[in-house]
């Protein structure tokens, strides 16, 4: 039997280069992702996801009002984030941008919910970092609560009391798909199958079969509290281009520029284009050509039984028409490939 498969893109608005070289403004990148996710939507592509930053080398501080500008120029498209930083926000807030958005996109809008990789969503919003854990723990249960209750009655340690309370706009009778963002804890894995919650795993680096443990994990435990098994998605970074060769260097480029800054940040040592080429050939990057792209992303469809693969689009500083490139290709040529690879 044919797997049932869906096909998504994200991007953090990674602020690009023009054709001239130069660095784009911030509002100019945040313009030609609403263009990127327009053309997503016309080649067929299931999902876009745009993911929360605070930082002036990712655009994308708002996703819900970029994806709401996005549903005004799609018709089929599922919009989403990749993720939302619950820790730093506000549930009732969250549930009520995530309702109105579903409401004027006619029932599309989607939330991948996350702790993120980057801190600096807490002393920009007060809240402090030693409290991580608590701090999702209690926003994902408050969030799950709108989600499935129509009145909710809550009371936790870091926001405020709900007692027999309806938030408006409410969800249609379809509700909201709701997903938990995990980077590789397995305490992670288990709190999403407790909240009966589809996992999107991210994978940046490696082999991607070395995540099987945690797939196994998250069914396994579904199984042992006798739930049913939810969707596990894959988020993954990736370039397509007409050739191998042509992928590579455009790739390269942006990644050596966003590796290279992230490392300094981190104290990692300087990107090197060898390891690069590692995790094209064997590792989490999918970047060459449609047939090479296809069979890698049905290989790790195959390994890890997936039920969604999204791909990270925007690399650092690659450009937008590259870009562009890559989602028409992604859509047209990788996506009915891989559906023929997955169905052999």
């Amino acid at each position: 039997m044919a797997m049932s498969v869906e096909f998504a893109l994200d991007t953090f608005g990674d602020v690009t280069r023009g054709p001239d070289g130069r660095i784009l403004s911030q509002p100019e990148v945040l313009r030609n992702v609403v263009a990127e996710a327009v053309l997503a939507d016309q080649v067929g592509i299931d999902y876009i996801g745009l993911g929360e930053h605070h930082r002036d080398d990712f655009a994308i501080s708002s996703p819900e009002v970029i994806l709401g500008a996005i549903a005004g120029q799609t018709s089929r498209i599922r919009l989403g984030t990749a993720v939302t930083v619950l820790s730093t926000d506000d549930p009732v807030r969250l549930f009520q941008r995530f309702s109105t958005l579903d409401a004027i996109s006619n029932g599309r809008a989607e939330v991948i919910l996350g702790r993120g990789s980057f801190t600096e969503s807490y002393p920009l919003f007060g809240y402090e970092l030693q409290d991580y854990e608590k701090l999702f723990e209690e926003k994902l249960d408050l969030f799950m609560r709108l989600v499935r209750e129509k009145k909710v009655n809550w009371k936790g340690e870091t926001r405020s009391p709900l007692k027999n309370t309806t938030v408006y706009p409410p969800l249609s009778e379809k509700g909201l798909k709701v997903w938990v963002g995990v980077g590789g804890s397995p305490e992670s894995v288990v709190r999403a199958v407790r909240h009966d919650i589809p996992l999107m795993l991210a994978i940046i680096g490696g082999d991607p079969r070395r995540f099987q443990p945690f797939a196994d994990l998250y069914r396994n435990a579904a199984g042992q509290m006798d739930q049913k098994v939810q969707p596990i998605g894959v988020h993954s970074p990736g370039h397509i281009a007409p050739t191998d060769e042509e992928a590579v260097e455009q790739a390269w480029a942006g990644y050596e520029t966003l590796r290279g800054r992230l490392g300094r940040e981190r104290g990692w040592g300087p990107p090197s284009k060898r390891e690069f080429l590692a995790e094209v050939a064997s590792g989490s990057m999918y970047v060459g050509s449609p047939e090479t792209v296809a069979k890698k992303i049905a290989g790790t469809v195959k390994a890890l039984g997936l039920s969604r693969f999204e791909m990270k689009y925007s690399q650092g500083t690659l450009s937008h028409e590259a870009m562009m490139r890559s989602i028409e290709l992604y859509g047209t040529q990788v996506i009915p490939r891989v559906r023929e690879l997955i169905a052999a």
